[in-house]
């Protein structure tokens, strides 16, 4: 079977309704492979789809539901779970230092996210990818943070950059 599209995703309450009843199978994937339009996936149960999104479609996300079969007695889903990335959590002491942060970075191209008070993380947080280089910047700077894997809600994207 071919995924052109994303039915739904299992983290939207009006979206759960779509595995009620079937059997649900997984797909386990990396940050880097969500952005990835064209891919053979494999499902918890041996099952092989084939991944095929047209460009404008959006990024995979931990959740995803990207099939739904009602053959057979109660039917079948396949749902994206994203593994954990190694990320660094910065917290810095006031918005100066994160803007000192967030440019010092940014001139490294590397791409961060940011969260709220509001947010799992409880805090006004930055998070990037782990880099020793940038944890060795943190350290030599008196950065507070921490080295944690989370599931990220949109992959780390490479940054195209000219100048």
């Amino acid at each position: 079977m071919i995924v052109t599209k994303i039915l739904g995703n299992v983290h939207v309450p009006s979206d759960q309704t779509l595995l009620a009843g079937r059997h649900v199978e997984k797909v386990t994937l990396s940050s880097a492979d969500l952005v990835k339009r064209i891919q053979r996936l494999h499902t918890d149960h041996g099952h092989e789809l084939g991944l095929r999104l047209p460009a404008q479609a959006p990024d995979l996300k931990d959740g995803d539901i990207v099939m739904i079969d009602d053959s057979g007695e109660q039917g079948n889903a396949v749902v994206v779970q994203v593994l954990p990335t190694d990320v660094l959590v910065i917290t810095a002491h006031s918005i100066q230092d994160m803007a000192f942060v967030a440019h010092s970075l940014g001139n490294r191209h590397l791409q961060a996210q940011f969260f709220g008070k509001d947010s799992e993380y409880e805090a006004e947080v930055m998070v990037v990818q782990y880099d020793h280089t940038v944890q060795d910047f943190l350290d030599h700077h008196g950065v507070p943070y921490s080295r944690q894997e989370r599931v990220m809600p949109v992959p780390f994207r490479h940054s195209e950059h000219t100048h």
